[in-house]
């Protein structure tokens, strides 16, 4: 072999780098967990190890560890000279606030529960069968929802509806939607808060989720207008739909097409399915980027299982790209398809008969 020492050096920066990131990873959802970044009290107000224990009814020596870890990584701040810690805004608003665009904890929480299953993951990769959604660890259904939701209330109501073609002015009015894969039900509960005049059915075929989703609808106060109810993607009830959405989970099914040409079935006249789906170019080379790696890793530990556990497991992947989607939405029955809208992690698609 003939090795470049700069570029062997660098290779090795970038396994230091994610070595640290996978470790840190735990941290996060320990700090999530226990309320440790809540408990700082705000931007740029110094804290001692001992006061945020004390303020979470945590030991002391763990959170100095665990601080210093934390400031480590950039996620904290810590001052020498008062041996404190302080977040500064920026990282208060991705690590305390659940409500802002850039949430971060959810995320970590996925990913820690999704590696749960590399043991099974690595057995599938010797036999080809796949792993169910529900074959995962909880903390990846808790973890997906809170780390889509903050990016769902930022943009779904106020950018990608309006988008759409005449939607808004129907869910305005009083409209039939169906949300299908719905999960815990964060983007159901979204669009009924915004539109109370409107109907709204979420449909998921894991029953802990649905059960969940009832619970969270309830606290939000909108049971009234909202039914969660356990069904496929094939066979989920009802008809006359205004409108039929699916977030981040067409790639996730065994039978797009099939799911496709049942959502034409059942769409009231001019209705629209509004697709939301990762990011992702036509091509593998446009997706080499951190934003790529980040959905190429969850779909080969969550995704590609969970469509290759299903009946016909067309497994499209978290980033089949534009394109492939279009192919499977004609297949379907679908006449058009177009971009409306996109983020630099989802894109979203309407398609209409």
């Amino acid at each position: 072999m003939n090795i470049d020492q700069d570029k062997l050096h660098e290779l090795l920066g970038k396994f230091v780098g994610d070595l640290g990131a996978t470790m840190a990873a735990g941290t996060v959802v320990i700090g999530e967990k226990l309320g440790l970044y809540k408990a700082f009290g705000g931007p740029n107000e110094p804290v001692t190890a001992a006061e945020l224990a004390s303020r979470t009814d945590t030991n002391e020596r763990y959170v100095r560890e665990w601080l210093n870890a934390q400031a480590a990584g950039g996620y904290v701040e810590y001052d020498a000279d008062s041996d404190s810690y302080f977040m500064t805004d920026e990282q208060a608003f991705v690590l305390t606030d659940e409500n802002s665009a850039a949430y971060l904890p959810g995320a970590f929480i996925l990913a820690t529960s999704a590696l749960k299953a590399t043991p099974k993951i690595t057995e599938r990769f010797r036999t080809g069968d796949g792993l169910g959604w529900h074959e995962h660890d909880e903390g990846l259904f808790c973890g997906t929802e809170l780390f889509f939701r903050p990016g769902y209330a930022t943009h779904l109501v106020n950018e990608w509806i309006p988008s759409l073609d005449g939607i808004e002015e129907k869910l305005k009015a009083g409209a039939k939607v169906a949300d299908v894969g719905c999960g815990h039900g964060a983007s159901t509960i979204l669009m009924a808060q915004a539109y109370p005049n409107s109907e709204f059915h979420g449909f998921d075929y894991h029953e802990g989720s649905i059960e969940t989703a009832r619970k969270k609808a309830e606290a939000a106060g909108v049971s009234d207008r909202v039914t969660f109810e356990v069904a496929k993607s094939k066979e989920y009830p009802g008809s006359g739909y205004d409108l039929v959405t699916f977030f981040d989970c067409l790639h996730d099914m065994g039978d797009p097409v099939g799911a496709a040409a049942h959502v034409k079935e059942s769409l009231a006249e001019d209705g629209s399915w509004m697709i939301v789906e990762p990011f992702a170019g036509d091509r593998v080379q446009d997706n080499l980027n951190p934003v790529g790696r980040v959905y190429y890793s969850a779909s080969t530990l969550i995704c590609t299982p969970a469509s290759l556990s299903q009946e016909v497991g067309l497994a499209l992947g978290a980033q089949a790209g534009e394109a492939r989607l279009r192919d499977v939405v004609t297949e379907g029955g679908f006449g058009s398809l177009r971009r409306t809208a996109e983020t630099p992690f989802n894109i979203i698609l309407e398609a209409k008969v």
